[in-house]
């Protein structure tokens, strides 16, 4: 907890005595989360109302000015009332804001799945909540190898969320139901959650969206912690080898290159061994004397 102190010190009025107040610590409040938008409750997914707000963005040249105007002059998103419909495009377009120019081209051109992960993408940035889901509870489900969501896995993710989050337990009963309920139609709507509630406490079962290549890079190019909005992991970083550095001392001596070894082996030098001598030429062998003959007296 961080403290504050008095900076000045102020001198007592206590006579005969000339002494001075202490510095006093003031501690001060930790810093709070953010607080979570929960207007969403007013619309859903609808990545199709979503499609035809991006659609007008561009028409627009990129201005949500004339884009808020033009939905509502044309009752774009077929709104029943005027009210209700200031109210949708004003979820959806607070929504629509936070995604890049190159998402807002999918979501208006793209097929209705790129619709939906586009809606979806549009909803993790803005409605803290949702995404907070998503990675806590349902990434969990499928690294627990545990794909069944169940009532239990919710009712502890929300006694979570109210610790750090107050506005939450300021919510009627009625409102708060209407916030569970919103959050896992839109699960449901972006393919994360599949099958109806059951028996059991069971809500259904956790699973990964189908994703285009093109979705995938503008997601991971954008944030790629937002991967974990569609349960996939952010690609890890290729480890850089490393290479030794050189000194600058080194860096400046030239490079001795290595000698190049010859196969053939090297000759003897004639000075290093003294030369072998002739070998003597064998002597003729002695012929035998004949026998002296012996002369008669």
């Amino acid at each position: 907890m961080e403290t504050g102190f008095l900076a000045a010190p102020l001198p007592c009025a206590v006579p005969g005595l000339a002494r001075r107040c202490q510095l006093v610590s003031l501690p001060r409040p930790a810093p709070q989360p953010p607080r979570y938008c929960l207007s969403f409750t007013s619309a859903g997914l609808r990545p199709e109302l979503a499609a035809v707000i991006a659609g007008i963005h561009q028409e627009e040249q990129g201005d949500w000015a004339r884009t808020k105007a033009a939905v509502l002059e044309r009752n774009a998103l077929q709104a029943r009332s005027a009210s209700s419909g200031k109210r949708l495009e004003l979820e959806l377009r607070q929504r629509l804001q936070c995604l890049t120019t190159s998402q807002l081209q999918l979501l208006a051109r793209g097929t209705s799945d790129e619709r939906n992960a586009m809606a979806w993408l549009a909803v993790l940035k803005r409605i803290e909540i949702a995404a907070d889901l998503t990675r806590e509870v349902l990434m969990g489900k499928l690294s627990s190898l545990d794909p069944v969501l169940r009532r239990s896995d919710m009712a502890a993710f929300y006694e979570d969320c109210e610790r750090d989050h107050p506005e939450l337990t300021a919510l009627a009963p009625s409102s708060q139901q209407k916030v569970r309920s919103a959050l896992l139609q839109m699960l449901r709507d972006a393919g994360l959650l599949s099958g109806k509630a059951g028996k059991g406490g069971t809500l259904g079962t956790v699973q990964r969206p189908l994703l285009s290549s093109q979705v995938q890079e503008l997601v991971a190019s954008d944030d790629p912690a937002l991967l974990a909005g569609f349960l996939l992991h952010a690609p890890a970083k290729p480890a850089k080898s490393r290479k030794p550095v050189a000194s600058p001392e080194m860096a400046s001596k030239p490079v001795a290159k290595p000698a190049v070894r010859s196969a053939a082996k090297p000759k003897a030098k004639a000075a290093s061994k003294p030369a072998a001598k002739p070998k003597a030429a064998p002597k003729p062998a002695a012929k035998k004397a004949a026998p002296a003959r012996r002369t008669k007296p």
